[in-house]
């Protein structure tokens, strides 16, 4: 499941760097507010999956008393 959350995680980076480059280009602050917003989200979404595996594993390994 890693594998195809990386390859979504550097498309989206790519991305925003290329609206960076546009902004830039075209010396507009709206795409590169979208840029840094798509290149957050990326970081953010590998943040979550990260804490979210480390939680189940621990989830996982707390013994049932039932």
């Amino acid at each position: 499941m890693l594998i195809p959350i990386l390859i979504f995680d550097v498309a989206l980076v790519a991305w925003s760097l290329h609206l960076m480059q546009e902004a830039i280009t075209q010396q507009e602050f709206s795409l590169m507010l979208a840029g840094t917003l798509v290149a957050l989200s990326a970081a953010a979404m590998l943040v979550v999956y990260f804490l979210m595996g480390h939680c189940l594993t621990y989830l996982t390994q707390i013994p049932y008393h039932g």
